[in-house]
């Protein structure tokens, strides 16, 4: 008799496996990563990553695929449950500098994807579609900041996330990131950026 496949705990087993690769590959590197250590991290056998991933490449593209949606979710959520401008700009950039470790794991583990996917079509497809959720919701946050035409908002996302994305190298290599230093940082620019200066005044 064919075992019962249990839909719900099928995905919370593909969760768990996700997230256990994403830290291995925090530790090991894209590169150097294995099945094998990935298997350690959750406690599995390699065979049980092969059936449920297929291969290593099949495990590291649902890894980014899955970050990628959940850090777009939850900065869309944020925003959207802002009621202000200023509430908006700051449910932005909290999303963006998270948490000091965490901040400090996706950036590490984000920058080695970039640069495997220079050499891998199938990480570069997850790459480009992280690029454009992101300008999405680069360009929703301008547009509910300001009354742009269509070209000028395009431009203004693009400017913007060039400010985040230079901070998050910069914290990556900071030794001792202050998580509130890199927020004010990060809301100074965006203010300037997006004309905001005057919305602070009393």
């Amino acid at each position: 008799m064919a075992r019962r496949v249990n839909p719900i705990q099928e995905r919370q087993r593909r969760t768990a496996l996700e997230r256990a690769a994403y830290l291995a590959i925090f530790e090991q590197g894209y590169a150097g990563v294995t099945l094998e250590r990935i298997a350690a991290h959750a406690g599995v056998s390699k065979g049980t990553l092969v059936y449920y991933f297929g291969t290593r490449e099949g495990l590291l593209v649902a890894v980014m695929r899955r970050f990628v949606r959940t850090i777009a979710a939850a900065t869309r959520r944020a925003l959207r449950l802002a009621t202000t401008p200023e509430a908006r700009l700051v449910a932005y950039v909290e999303n963006q500098f998270y948490a000091v470790d965490s901040t400090r794991r996706f950036s590490t583990v984000y920058l080695d994807f970039l640069a495997a996917s220079t050499r891998d079509p199938a990480l570069m497809a997850v790459q480009r579609a992280f690029v454009e959720e992101r300008h999405r919701l680069d360009l929703e946050l301008t547009l509910h900041l300001e009354h742009l035409p269509s070209a000028d908002a395009q431009r203004r996302a693009w400017q913007l996330r060039a400010l985040v994305d230079g901070l998050s190298v910069r914290f990556l290599s900071d030794p001792a990131p202050d998580l509130n230093d890199y927020r004010q940082l990060c809301l100074e620019g965006l203010r300037d950026l997006l004309d905001m200066r005057e919305q602070e005044q009393p």
